[in-house]
């Protein structure tokens, strides 16, 4: 009985090996990625805050009919997000921005708005930068800073 327990036991761990070993080939081959959805509650203050002020581009608008809200994607240099005016989304959501070039940013946006906050430095080491939507939505702007 002995060998029997012993047989099964490494069969067992064999299997459970090779479905590990499956399993990490498998997670390997997966890729993720987000596109955060902000609620906005009026169009043109949207426009003048991401496109005039933030200097994102509009990738594409869509609506199910004239008077139906608004869906749309704009996006600057690998950040992209969706606003919608649907009232199923929420307001006061934050978004945490993997950033390079941080401190060239602020200086592009605070010629535009001088009372943009400053880029400050973290416990953390990194540099940041938040900034909120007139709907009450954060972009967190963050930056590694090398030690």
């Amino acid at each position: 009985m002995e060998g029997l327990t012993t047989l099964l036991r490494n069969n067992f761990e064999g299997t459970t090996e090779s479905l590990v070993s499956q399993n990490e080939n498998q997670m390997s081959s997966i890729e993720l990625e987000g596109i955060p959805t902000f609620r906005i509650l009026d169009y043109e203050k949207s426009i003048q805050f991401y496109v005039d002020f933030l200097g994102f581009n509009i990738d594409w608008e869509h609506r199910f009919g004239e008077t139906e809200p608004v869906y749309m994607q704009v996006s600057k240099n690998g950040l992209t997000l969706h606003l919608t005016e649907n009232e199923r989304f929420q307001t006061e959501v934050i978004v945490f921005v993997k950033t390079k070039g941080i401190d060239s940013y602020y200086l592009e946006i605070s010629k535009k708005d001088p009372s943009v906050p400053k880029v400050s430095s973290t416990p953390w080491q990194t540099k940041q930068m938040e900034i909120e939507d007139p709907f009450g939505n954060l972009l967190r702007f963050n930056e590694a800073v090398s030690a």
